[in-house]
């Protein structure tokens, strides 16, 4: 009986399942409709609870749609409700979810949102199958070339790539300072490979300001790079040679490539570092196969997210990591796990 009951258990919730995957696309769709309405900015000026009226009046749009778009936010947790007495006008108050919709906020996710719901970034996934079947990208099968390609021809797409790429450097840097600083002791100068706006470099000056920090990426992303005090933006191939420091940095750069273009940069990596003091930190995903954590369903999402954009990118458990270290030449390697998407793999000459 007992079994019986767990199988019509189990039926019926793939019955509830289902349906999440038919409307799978809904919670981007309505966040993406957040963002782009500036609830969360709102709700932050107003400085408290605000009513519905209040909120479609500050933001110029209808309260019946806004109210069903507000009900649907508050029961994924992304507002809530407060009902000052049981007459009065329901009143939305922000969340430290919500609060990560704010653009331009501090810990802000709402550009990464932008950039993975955009059309552009959204066409590869019904491409998702030629990825198994043709060899073909996903994104090139949409787009007609990679995504490199595609965001040097389009610079609006470029830009929402280094923002996208900012407020998770952000992010990941923050984390990595606070929880793992001594991974920075004794470098007087870093190249960050592939570090797009700088926003990572910038973060580490701020908290390390004896490090001197030298931001290299393609020209047509530096050139439009900010200018920070203690950062040199440098232009150049990651695949040709990188810049001499005492430490090279690469972060979220190395799941966009196969194995063998993997092997290549860090071999430029360790050329670019003193043989003796020198070391390269890679902050990438690392997937253990063996452990269920918080981050197992992001860091297994990005995966397939590197299938959808990517033609050889993928996410790597601790030993293919190894196995592309060591191929480069480095004797020897340490993955520090930090409570993040992210981990950082150290490797020594």
């Amino acid at each position: 009986m007992e079994t019986k009951s767990f199988k019509v258990d189990e039926a019926a919730q793939a019955q509830v399942d289902i349906w999440n995957y038919v409307f799978g696309f809904t919670p981007m769709a309505v966040v993406k409709c957040a963002i782009e309405l500036q609830i969360a900015e709102v709700l932050e000026s107003h400085g408290g609870a605000i009513t519905l009226s209040e909120l479609s009046a500050a933001l110029g749009c209808s309260s019946l749609p806004l109210n069903r778009i507000m009900r649907y936010l508050m029961h994924r947790g992304i507002f809530k409700q407060e009902l000052t007495t049981p007459e009065s006008e329901i009143c939305y108050v922000q969340t430290p979810l919500s609060r990560l919709l704010i653009r331009n906020g501090e810990n802000s996710m709402a550009d990464f949102i932008l950039l993975e719901s955009s059309p552009v970034m959204l066409a590869p996934w019904h491409r998702l199958r030629s990825a198994l079947t043709s060899g073909a990208s996903s994104f090139e099968a949409a787009h007609g070339e990679d995504v490199w390609e595609y965001a040097a021809a389009n610079p609006s797409h470029s830009k929402l790539i280094d923002d996208a790429m900012a407020c998770h450097a952000r992010l990941a840097m923050s984390a990595i300072i606070n929880q793992y600083p001594e991974a920075f002791k004794g470098i007087s100068s870093l190249v960050d490979v592939g570090g797009g706006n700088g926003t990572a470099l910038r973060v580490l000056v701020k908290a390390c300001p004896w490090i001197r920090g030298m931001n290299f990426d393609l020209a047509h992303v530096v050139s439009v790079a900010p200018k920070y005090d203690g950062i040199e933006h440098v232009s150049g191939d990651m695949f040709e040679i990188v810049p001499n420091a005492d430490a090279a940095f690469l972060m979220s750069v190395l799941h966009d490539w196969g194995d063998d273009e993997c092997i290549d940069i860090l071999k430029n990596c360790r050329e670019a570092i003193p043989k003796d003091t020198g070391k390269v930190m890679i902050v990438e995903a690392v997937i253990d196969e063996g452990e269920e954590d918080k981050y197992m369903d992001v860091r297994l999402a990005l995966d397939m997210v590197m299938l959808a954009h990517t033609e050889k990118g993928k996410e790597r458990t601790v030993k293919e990591w190894e196995y592309v270290v060591k191929a480069a030449g480095f004797t020897r390697f340490t993955v520090k796990h930090i409570q993040t998407v992210l981990s950082v793999i150290e490797a020594y000459p």
